[in-house]
């Protein structure tokens, strides 16, 4: 027989953990299955260098406002780790371990989650198993290199000798471009439309202009197409202490551009003659931003050092490659910083559009008791962001409790 949970989480990160600690509050009954451990995700996809991208101020999980030291610090994703395992004995999260679901459908009335460890009926489901599963690799390396995803690199001793071929241009591609650089090694960046911003701005952190501006909080219905919510976060780096992290100041540090990846063929990298248009638009991302941080400042009357943005507004004069000879350039690596796409496959229920995404509005599905939690632009920009989580997962509780 099935055992029967009120309500049945998927997923153990942040998202889940935050629905979790407010089921708790509520008084409702339920369970958390993780298919691996606390936060899997930070575990398998960072790599040893990777630090957050957010000030540690930003972790504001419910009922636990960040009360550390160094707030405007940067946490490696081992520190977060720590934070979100004691989060989840705070409120004594019921977790349960190495348990994979794979299969949720309807039953007798009731959303039954199968698992590899029995199966489980519950009048509630709230997914937080991320927004994306699998890793997206854009074409094979047919000869003269290794490759890889960014999910497996974890250091720059660990890749072949030789050169690296770094392929997307967001923020997982321009900080490992950047580590293997600093490490001696030559990188060339396949320049993607990624957006990027300055660090700082006006002695501020960038995260804080988001805020202030309304950026972080802009809501999906207002964004001007679908395909936006596909559209890359500003690529920045909490490394360092924090920096500017670009295509333009990798180019400075010794980095290659060149552009879009379109093909491999008998060992050789075809590029697109796109990476100038490329930066433009990356510049005029930070210029319409920037202004925008401007007239905040206007408005609000506010005494702020005026701007010093680092100087990358302009790139050398050397022609962009358009092919790489992978042997002939002595490339051993093609590592693809190429995102992820969504695998719901295992949710046998009509709630996932045609783009992969669950059809849902601010968490809550038409099918009843049938939620989710953590995703990419649910409502807001932050949505899936550790500062912005716990807004959804309230939205999500209060509408579960208030079921019959």
């Amino acid at each position: 027989m099935p055992e029967r949970i009120e309500t049945v989480v998927v997923g153990g990160g942040q998202a889940g953990l935050a629905v979790s600690f407010l089921l708790t509050q509520h008084g409702r009954e339920h369970v958390v299955l993780e298919r691996g451990r606390i936060g899997e995700t930070w575990r398998t996809r960072c790599w040893d260098g990777f630090r957050l991208n957010t000030p540690n101020w930003t972790l504001r999980l419910p009922g636990r406002p960040y009360d550390r030291s160094e707030p405007d610090a940067f946490w490696t994703a081992g520190v977060l780790l720590r934070y979100l395992g004691d989060y989840a004995a705070a409120c004594a999260a019921p977790l349960r371990l190495g348990v994979e679901a794979e299969r949720l459908d309807v039953s007798n009335g009731k959303l039954r989650v199968t698992t590899d460890d029995g199966t489980v009926d519950a009048d509630n489901v709230v997914v937080a198993s991320g927004a994306f599963q699998v890793p997206y690799t854009p074409a094979p390396v047919l000869n003269g290199a290794d490759h890889l995803h960014a999910k497996d690199y974890r250091r720059p001793g660990d890749l072949r000798g030789g050169g690296v071929l770094v392929v997307g241009s967001g923020q997982s591609g321009c900080q490992i471009a950047e580590e293997l650089v600093w490490a001696g090694r030559d990188v060339y960046l396949s320049v993607g439309r990624c957006p990027w911003g300055p660090r700082t701005y006006r002695g501020r952190d960038l995260v804080h202009w988001l805020i202030d501006t309304g950026l972080m909080d802009q809501t999906i219905d207002t964004l001007p197409s679908q395909e936006a919510i596909f559209a890359c976060n500003p690529t920045l780096t909490g490394n360092d202490d924090g920096h500017d992290c670009n295509p333009l100041t990798l180019e400075a540090e010794g980095v290659v551009l060149v552009g879009r990846l379109e093909q491999f063929t008998d060992g050789r990298a075809r590029f697109a003659d796109d990476v100038g248009e490329n930066i433009a638009k990356g510049l005029e991302f930070v210029a319409n931003l920037t202004s925008r941080c401007d007239e905040y400042v206007r408005r609000q009357g506010l005494d702020l050092p005026e701007a010093e943005l680092s100087p990358n507004a302009s790139r050398s004069d050397r022609p962009a490659l358009r092919e790489l000879d992978l042997s002939r350039d002595a490339i051993g690596t093609v590592l693809f910083a190429t995102g992820y796409r969504p695998d719901f496959g295992w949710i046998r229920l009509p709630v996932i559009g045609g783009d992969g995404r669950p059809l849902q509005r601010r968490g809550v599905t038409e099918v009843p008791g049938l939620y989710f939690v953590g995703l990419h632009w649910l409502y807001k920009r932050k949505s899936a962001l550790l500062l912005g989580v716990g807004e959804d997962a309230e939205h999500v509780v209060s509408d579960l409790a208030g079921r019959r």
